[in-house]
């Protein structure tokens, strides 16, 4: 398993090298307010997602700026003061830290955050349509955006299910129980999520356990039940292993960098994993609205909306 990641991991960096071709250091991954980029030649123009920078180029940022840059190399950068940054300032500034990063996972995000992708963009639309039909059926019912059955290797996740229909200031109870049918664990919440620690003592000791949610005092809107169960050590040590690989290289202190931890999680089919990542970063940059493009593509993608 580790030989094949290993050899993926290399295929990509090669073809993430390629594909930015020959003086082009950076892709912008975000972009929130008025920005724009000074052009070696001079020309000013508005910042876009998915442009490219070269060393000779200017960022101009808004004020109340947000900016989310990619390297060639694959390690990200944010630029969050207005005025003019120089590419080559951030790019003299990226050379203080590690030169390998995974390439793989940042070439992940950057695909999905590209606009130029009209055929990912389309593939959205038709299925939000599609899935705003399939919810319109299960009226009375609260949706998680879980599987039916998950897998789970951190011990802090964070649940989202949607709205209660026709229900004004609801307030939902979560529900875990263990496989004999005991409850273990019960919270409310006005909110559509809640942080859970599985190392809580009444969930440390359970591999597998069955979530609901409900809304207090109605009965009758509830959601299905979802298992959740932690990975086995033999799959969390080979998962590990190459998780402390991707801490090394990229430090979790960033939003963009959580979007990379996203990646990794959903590539080793950790749904619950991946989507608590993507809240921690729509929490730390709740103003970049390509984030939040990003997570509902991820819950499009796995058929959790």
């Amino acid at each position: 398993m580790r030989t094949k990641l290993i050899f993926s991991t290399l295929l990509i960096f090669f073809l993430v090298n390629t594909s930015f071709g020959q003086g082009f250091v950076f892709r912008v991954l975000a972009s929130k307010g008025a920005n724009q980029v000074k052009k070696v030649n001079g020309e000013t123009v508005p910042l876009k997602t998915g442009a490219t920078l070269v060393s000779g180029d200017e960022l101009i940022a808004a004020s109340g700026a947000y900016i989310g840059l990619m390297h060639k190399t694959g390690r990200t950068i944010e630029v969050r003061n207005p005025g003019v940054t120089k590419i080559t300032d951030l790019e003299s500034k990226l050379a203080k830290s590690q030169n390998d990063v995974a390439n793989k996972y940042a070439q992940f995000v950057m695909n999905r955050m590209s606009d130029d992708d009209n055929v990912n963009s389309n593939y959205r639309q038709n299925m939000k349509a599609t899935g705003a039909a399939e919810r319109a059926t299960g009226a009375g019912a609260l949706k998680v955006m879980l599987p039916s059955s998950v897998d789970i290797l951190n011990p802090e996740a964070i649940i989202r299910w949607t709205e209660a229909p026709e229900v004004e200031n609801a307030s939902y109870v979560v529900s875990i129980k263990n496989i004999f049918d005991e409850e273990i664990y019960k919270a409310e919440t006005n909110s559509t999520s809640m942080a859970i620690n599985f190392d809580n003592e009444n969930l440390s000791n359970e591999r597998l356990v069955i979530l609901s949610v409900k809304v207090k005092d109605q009965g009758d809107i509830v959601s299905s039940d979802y298992g959740i169960k932690r990975i086995s050590a033999e799959d969390a040590s080979s998962i590990n292993e190459n998780l402390e690989e991707l801490k090394a290289q990229v430090p979790d202190n960033s939003a963009l960098n959580k979007l990379i931890y996203a990646s990794f999680y959903e590539e080793n089919d950790l749904l619950l994993d991946a989507l608590t990542q993507y809240e921690e970063a729509i929490e730390m940059s709740p103003e970049v609205d390509d984030f939040k493009v990003l997570y509902d593509d991820f819950l499009i993608k796995n058929g959790l909306q």
